[in-house]
């Protein structure tokens, strides 16, 4: 009876075999999936950091560059746009500039603060949920930049 014993116990470990690794994937996957999304969402959200703050200081730069606030203006714009892009922000909805001076805009000596705004949708997050259920992240830059005092305008 021994012998009949030790013969069902070794079929009973044979049913068992194989399921370790089968739990072992479903756990890893369960984990790593959240795991991946944050990480490709701080990166993200890194890049938008970057990209807001590069487009606050070449806007200033543009701007006190300019000869009048019109241009000044439209220089800024554009140079944000182009740091946001380089980022791959290229959708002009999400971002905006402020430009504000004192005591008045390219005055020689007069200081223009600009600041950057961008909207950051989240990764993966279908457009038809981010109008219902907002899945933005607002990231902003300040910059602030000199008109010179010598400057042939």
């Amino acid at each position: 009876m021994s012998v009949m014993r030790a013969a069902r116990e070794r079929c009973d470990e044979g049913r068992d075999g194989g399921s370790a690794i089968i739990e072992f994937l479903v756990l890893a996957t369960l984990m790593l999936v959240p795991v991946v999304y944050l990480v490709v969402t701080i990166g993200r959200l890194q890049a938008a950091a970057f990209a807001t703050q590069g487009a606050a200081r070449e806007a200033a730069r543009a701007f006190v560059t300019a000869t009048d606030e019109a241009s000044g203006r439209e220089r800024a714009d554009a140079a944000a746009m182009i740091a946001w892009a380089d980022q791959g922000f290229r959708d002009p909805h999400l971002a905006s500039v402020r430009i504000s001076c004192a005591p008045t805009c390219l005055a020689p000596g007069s200081r223009v603060a600009v600041r950057t705004s961008l909207q950051v949708v989240l990764p993966a997050v279908p457009r038809l949920v981010d109008r219902f259920l907002p899945a933005r992240i607002q990231v902003d830059a300040r910059h602030q930049a000199p008109v010179e005092r010598f400057a042939a305008r």
